[in-house]
């Protein structure tokens, strides 16, 4: 009998064949989803575009006509793997369905039986980590597909597809072009702006108190002056973030003069301990890891994106290295409880050891689907060094490693203790301090983790801060005081850590959403990252005031939440799911259609795209087709000035307005009038540099523009010239041989000629206005050379993309897409393999990137 079995990628099949005998088991990899919707017109098959107009269901690839039926489509990257299956399925006695999980994979699954359509009997097997024992138990406990997680998924993806392809469009048309709306995409971005209000009302307020350097023998420690003549002293939260005034009368507000003044009079007081108060605590362990938690380590640990988090434990999972790593369940398997202690009794002793086996339950809102946390496979727990692992493998395995580990280790014991100081002689001028100390009794589980730290013992040592022995009534001295000025701050923006984790807590979205989620923000423009926080856009403040003011239950937190509710109420067959949709899209007054063909006819354009806030006035900002930019008046005529794109919304001031206004315009140079077009050219400055522009911005259409050579001061350009740049792209010439013609122009990364789909940048010796033939041909002759592989390798496995090889500067190399991986030195090119580079450039893609140091 021959078995068919079916997975995702080829990397989880190779693992897979390693714990099935290849006379019974043929495993193959169906790479991701067969079918889905249609992502572009080109998709949709011809028999639903007869007539004239295709209909809007159709555009929508959902027949809302019709009990909401998709238009499943199987993309043409996808028909020649579903040619292989169907080959491979002929010889199979049986088939296998073992894709993740989850709801995605069991919907995957559902779709690969549809196209299929196999005559031979289908078991889905399903697991939560590949290594050979739960492959053959999964085997043995087969099941048929769900077809309730598959309804939940299919309404998922028809939820999404409503929302992104009826709301998008409305944003083309009022906002900009590009852009687009997401069910959970929209939620996320409304959190970035809401805090990024915050932060632009935010009024600092200003305080000062005493800091004091005090010392009983050895060692010296410090204390906070908290009360002065029993008067607690202004600290950061008693300000009004939006006045920077007192909230509460009844505290003291130092100024700098009035402290200092104290520093002069205590100084030379008697200082004492007036009481001292010690406290035991215990710690427990944090749960192992489930997706957002992975998630919100990674960052915070090891700098990675929650996309690239997802993309290495998804190599781990498939290597076999760790279980499934899309869940929300923070169980442990009795085998995996059983191995994490045997390993602390091993590595750490008996007494870290906790009493006895702990249990975690899920606090997440939508906790479902996984039956397990995340930890690494098997029942050795084997360390990342025993698994040989490097780069960012090696990191993330780590950090589940230890987090698995210390969840069955023993709680660490802390004491604090906290002494209150006296400074001065009279009541009425005494000052109260404050010293606080911390001692780890017990590290207990600190040992192997510590959260917010890549090194547990390092972490120790900054965890203590120990005061030396103190009891009521002892005198102190005091060898240094001095006053210590403060401002409140805005509240921080997030991080990708801190939006997964408020995501979660509002149960907005799946965990396993959140890195595409976050990928589409970023790619979207409607955020950047700076360092590890995330900063909205201008652009996204018109998207989300759109939102707010025409689809604010799309934008509502709670109702976002309540959706997920309802899909997991659908996945355990206690709501019907057509119903659903119905109210979704069709409800009076709210519904999706009603809200759209509303917003067409009533939203005002301009009014939507226009951000004011009182810190700005007379200013506004306003978002248009060519990006965000401020407006108001200079000398009594109104101007406009593009936004440069590294202001943040924040650090906009009134001050930093008229400086751009002013800028634009004495720089909003008129070169003289266009010979050929009679219209003025003009001299600008925009985001990118200096350009020349043929007419003004209120002429019909989008004005011609052309980029200023690099290196070219303003004063070098005339009118001439600027005619000249305009006139671009330029005819060098026809190739000799072919008769094609040759191209100057400029592009994104400077001046370039090309030749069909060959472009090949100029240097700086030469001039793009003036390039002859004979050097145009020589550098698209060396691009060409430089282009050329010596040889194709093949096709990769789980993209479908060749990979060829290179002789480069450095020596020889393999590539595939954007990655470029160089041969292992003393490498034989000509029997260098595919499997060899295969894996040469997972290890490329698996290390982390190497920041480049900016040029002075």
């Amino acid at each position: 009998m021959k078995n068919l079995v079916i997975v995702e990628s080829p990397t989880k099949a190779r693992t897979i064949r390693k714990f099935l005998p290849s006379s019974e088991y043929r495993v193959e990899a169906c790479m991701g989803h067969v079918r889905d919707l249609p992502a572009s017109a080109s998709e949709i098959p011809k028999k639903y575009k007869s007539g004239k107009k295709t209909p809007h269901w159709v555009q929508l690839g959902v027949n809302v006509e019709e009990e909401f039926e998709p238009l499943y489509v199987v993309p043409s990257d996808k028909k020649k793997v579903i040619t292989e299956l169907k080959s491979a399925l002929k010889d199979a006695d049986r088939l296998y369905i073992a894709t993740d999980e989850d709801r995605e994979g069991e919907s995957i699954g559902w779709h690969l039986l549809e196209v299929l359509k196999p005559k031979v009997p289908v078991q889905r097997m399903v697991f939560h980590e590949i290594t050979k024992t739960a492959i053959l138990d999964a085997l043995n406990k087969t099941r048929e597909v769900d077809k309730r997680l598959v309804d939940a998924q299919e309404t998922r993806r028809v939820l999404d597809r409503l929302v992104g392809y009826e709301i998008s469009p409305l944003l083309w048309r009022k906002i900009a072009p590009k852009l687009s709306a997401g069910r959970v995409q929209s939620a996320a971005v409304r959190l970035l702006v809401q805090r990024e209000w915050e932060r632009i009302e935010f009024v600092s307020a200003g305080y000062w108190d005493l800091k004091a350097r005090l010392a009983k023998g050895r060692p010296a420690f410090d204390a906070q002056m908290t009360h002065y003549a029993g008067t607690r002293l202004a600290t950061g939260r008693d300000f009004d973030e939006k006045t920077g005034k007192l909230k509460k009368k009844e505290v003291l507000l130092l100024d700098e003069d009035r402290a200092r003044q104290l520093v002069d009079q205590l100084k030379t007081e008697p200082w004492r301990v007036t009481k001292v108060e010690e406290k035991s605590q215990k710690r427990r362990p944090y749960p192992p890891f489930i997706t957002s938690t992975l998630q919100q380590e990674a960052n915070r640990k090891l700098g990675l994106s929650a996309k690239d988090t997802m993309r290495t434990a998804q190599r781990l999972y498939e290597q076999g290295l760790i279980t499934y790593m899309r869940t929300d369940s923070t169980n442990l398997s009795n085998e995996a409880i059983e191995a994490a202690r045997k390993k602390v009794e091993r590595d750490y002793g008996t007494e870290f050891l906790s009493p006895k086996p702990r249990r975690f339950s899920s606090s997440s809102k939508n906790a479902q689907e996984a039956h397990e946390a995340i930890r690494p496979s098997g029942t050795e727990m084997l360390t990342a060094d025993e698994q040989g692992l490097t780069g960012r493998e090696r990191s993330l395995y780590d950090l589940i490693w230890k987090r698995t580990v210390a969840s069955q280790m023993a709680d660490a014991r802390l004491q604090f203790t906290t002494a209150t100081i006296e400074a001065g002689s009279k009541p009425e001028e005494t000052g109260t301090f404050r010293a606080s100390g911390k001692r780890i009794e017990f590290a207990g589980f600190f040992r192997a983790y510590v959260e917010g730290s890549d090194d547990p013992g390092a972490a120790l040592e900054d965890q203590e801060n120990v005061l030396p022995a103190l009891q009521a009534g002892d005198d102190l001295t005091c060898k240094k005081l001095e006053a210590i000025g403060h401002e409140t701050k805005p509240p921080a923006r997030y991080t990708e850590a801190s939006l997964v984790k408020e995501l979660e807590r509002l149960g907005i979205g799946r965990p396993s959403t959140y890195a595409s989620i976050i990928g589409t923000i970023v790619a979207r423009a409607y955020a950047r990252r700076n360092g590890k926080q995330l900063v909205p856009s201008f652009t996204a403040f018109a998207v989300n005031q759109l939102l707010e003011q025409q689809f604010d239950k799309m934008v509502d937190f709670d109702f976002t939440a309540r959706m997920e509710q309802t899909l997991d109420e659908i996945a355990d067959g206690k709501i019907d799911a057509i119903p659903y949709l119905k109210g979704f899209y069709y409800a009076d007054d709210d519904g999706l259609k009603e809200r759209v063909e509303e917003g067409i006819e009533e939203i005002d354009p301009r009014k939507v795209s226009t951000i004011t806030t009182k810190k700005w006035d007379p200013y506004v900002v306003r978002v248009g087709k060519f990006g965000p930019y401020v407006e108001g008046k200079v000398n009594e005529d109104i101007v406009t000035a593009s936004l440069p794109n590294e202001i943040a919304p924040d650090e906009l001031t009134v001050t930093k307005i008229k400086e751009l206004l002013a800028a634009k315009e004495a720089d909003d140079l008129v070169l003289g009038i266009h010979p050929e077009h009679e219209q003025p050219v003009l001299l600008r400055e925009g985001p990118y540099g200096w350009y020349v522009q043929l007419g003004d911005d209120e002429q019909a259409g989008k004005p011609k523009r052309a980029s200023v050579p690099k290196g070219m001061v303003p004063e070098q350009v005339d009118l001439d010239l600027a005619v000249d740049l305009l006139s671009l792209p330029r005819l060098v010439g026809n190739h000799p041989e072919t008769g094609e013609p040759i191209l100057s122009n400029f592009g994104r990364y400077g001046p370039y000629v090309q030749l069909g789909r060959t472009y090949a940048s100029l240097t700086d010796d030469d001039n793009v206005l003036t390039v002859g033939l004979e050097r145009a041909l020589e550098l698209i002759s060396k691009k060409t050379r430089k282009n050329a592989p010596l040889k194709t390798l093949g096709n990769h496995p789980e993209t479908g993309e060749p990979i060829a090889l290179y002789e480069g500067r450095y020596g020889p190399y393999v590539k595939h897409l954007k990655t470029n991986a160089s041969l292992p030195k003393g490498a034989d090119m000509d029997a260098f393999t595919l499997d060899q580079a295969v894996d040469l450039i997972a290890k490329k893609e698996a290390a982390p990137k190497k920041r480049r140091r900016r040029r002075k």
